[in-house]
């Protein structure tokens, strides 16, 4: 009898030890955020800027989020001056559901956000938000700063999703980037800013990465040389990763000049 208890009690410590280190392990992935602001107007526009830079953004950086980014489709884009995008990382998902409420109670905030948070119901600052939450990618759970020294303004953001006919399907292309795909990126200088599991969006399933370049010359470079890599050739023909992407959706963007990075 005594032996069954001490087995029960071993496999009950056993079970809750696995659970924690599970979780730990999740833990240490990057949760983002990815907000697309829809705009219709320059005033709109404005206020958002207003609003991002002054009050937004300090307040990110008094509760420890230290780098945000945002950004704006370049001038050639279809969608220039209809959305900004602003990516939020955060170190937890309860990070991400505590934020809210943080900044609902920080009086510094919603003085100097007081034009957008107070704004009237027949003069919004934006026609509506669309909002993505990501999981980092295994191969590369926290988000980087791009190293990049050039201006701002000639810089190219390169934000990617790829969709998936399947979850199978969207699952083995995660697979891919995290036995292997990412290695290639930074292997050939992509900088990339973020890899990402979406769990909840508009366009699932799929996965979102952020790569980044001083201008578009250099971008083309670099994708060039990705074509030609062995490395991706190889990958790139094995059958497991066949078909694994049913649309790529690339998005090009800019820096704003009070973004993060």
């Amino acid at each position: 009898m005594k032996a069954k208890t001490f087995l029960s009690a071993f496999l009950l410590a056993f079970s809750f030890l696995m659970t924690s280190h599970l979780f730990a392990q999740k833990a240490n992935r990057d949760i983002y955020e990815l907000r697309i602001y829809h705009i219709e107007t320059a005033a709109q526009e404005a206020v958002l800027d207003e609003y991002l830079e002054n009050a937004y953004l300090p307040a990110m950086h008094r509760n420890g989020i230290k780098k945000v980014g945002v950004f704006k489709p370049l001038a050639s884009q279809p969608d220039a001056g209809q959305k900004v995008y602003v990516f939020i990382p955060h170190k937890s998902l309860n990070e991400f559901l505590s934020l809210e409420g943080k900044l609902l109670k920080d009086q510094t905030y919603l003085k100097d956000g007081d034009a957008y948070i107070n704004a009237a119901h027949d003069n919004p600052p934006y026609k509506r938000i669309e909002t993505a939450l990501l999981q980092a990618f295994k191969a590369w759970p926290a988000f980087t700063e791009p190293k990049l020294t050039g201006p701002k303004k000639d810089r190219v953001y390169e934000l990617r999703s790829y969709e998936g006919a399947t979850e199978r399907l969207y699952r083995q292309k995660v697979k891919m980037f995290n036995e292997g795909e990412t290695d290639i990126f930074t292997k050939l200088d992509f900088n990339p800013v973020f890899y990402a599991e979406t769990l909840a969006g508009a366009t699932m399933p799929n996965l979102v990465y952020m790569t980044t370049f001083s201008d578009m010359e250099s971008r083309d470079a670099h994708w060039k040389a990705f074509g030609a890599d062995p490395d991706w050739k190889r990958m790139s023909g094995m059958e497991e990763y066949k078909n694994t992407v049913s649309r790529n959706d690339t998005r090009f963007l800019y820096p704003t000049d009070y973004s993060d990075f």
